[in-house]
């Protein structure tokens, strides 16, 4: 069965996984250098979103001749908006900042070289995410069919969840900016409907870029383990339960905890409670 009648070109698409891995490995040992020579680990954070930047720009290229060329450009531009906007804000937020709390905690499990156990369970393994999760972003570029409905309603899901990650890190900046807040808990704006509103953004982001890749069967079933994986990231692994396992103790987030919905956004139970409320 040919390209054009399947609606996916795996010849292509089986070659460009292997150059956006090249690409997601070359943007991480890029950033291991850097963070040696800076003493911190923390700007792996930022090439998070640039990894994924990178891997869409080199689809786009890879791609050509090959997937519809409405779906490459959508898919390229949903991915790097997403992922200079995360790299940008996490670069302005940890400026100035010494070695973050997660990484100081994981680089004191290292029996050997702290430098090359960091290289390996962080820079590696956050190469291979990339590459995991970008499944989506580099089959869309390989489907041969029209922009469907479905890619449309998978953008707007992507801009519902954009959205999601941009007012809700605008509002916790504001708020840690004002002295008046200081060992006071956020509790207001999207965070008053959804104690991790970046992370439910993420989410939309992810499933909607999947849905750009869905025209083609053969090509959403071969990436449906892209948004599984930041789902799991994201509610399971180093992001809600994380960060929650690190809050639990927090004066005034157990009352935060009951009224505010753990991910996906609904109006807060019952009045907040602000005297003798702490945290960060």
């Amino acid at each position: 069965m040919n390209a054009l009648a399947s609606g996916f070109a795996w010849g292509g698409f089986a070659l460009n996984l292997a150059v956006s891995a090249g690409v997601a490995f070359a943007v991480l040992l890029v950033t291991f250098a850097v963070a040696l020579r800076a003493g911190v680990h923390r700007i792996v954070d930022v090439a998070w979103g640039l990894a994924f930047a990178a891997v869409a720009v080199s689809s786009y290229g890879m791609s050509a001749g090959y997937g519809d060329g409405a779906r490459r450009l959508l898919v390229t531009l949903l991915t790097v908006v997403w992922g200079l906007r995360l790299a940008g804000y996490l670069a302005w937020r940890g400026r100035g900042q010494g070695e973050d709390p997660r990484y100081e905690r994981l680089l004191g499990r290292a029996s050997g070289n702290r430098t090359w156990y960091a290289f390996r369970v962080v820079y590696l393994v956050q190469g291979a995410l990339v590459w995991l999760v970008s499944l989506p972003v580099q089959a869309a570029a390989y489907e041969t069919g029209p922009v469907s409905f479905l890619a449309w309603l998978g953008t707007a899901l992507w801009l519902l969840g954009l959205t999601f990650e941009t007012v809700g890190d605008h509002q916790l900046a504001r708020f840690r900016a004002d002295p008046a807040n200081r060992g006071t808990l956020m509790d207001r704006g999207l965070w008053s409907w959804t104690r991790h509103p970046n992370y439910f953004g993420d989410f939309c982001v992810w499933w909607g870029i999947f849905l750009v890749a869905c025209d083609a069967p053969a090509g959403a079933a071969a990436t449906v383990v892209g948004p599984l994986a930041m789902s799991f990231l994201l509610i399971g692994g180093s992001g809600k339960a994380l960060l929650e396992r690190h809050m639990a103790d927090r004066p005034g987030y157990a009352a935060y905890r009951a009224r505010t919905s753990g991910f996906v956004p609904r109006p807060p139970r019952g009045r907040r409670e602000r005297d003798g409320e702490t945290g960060s």
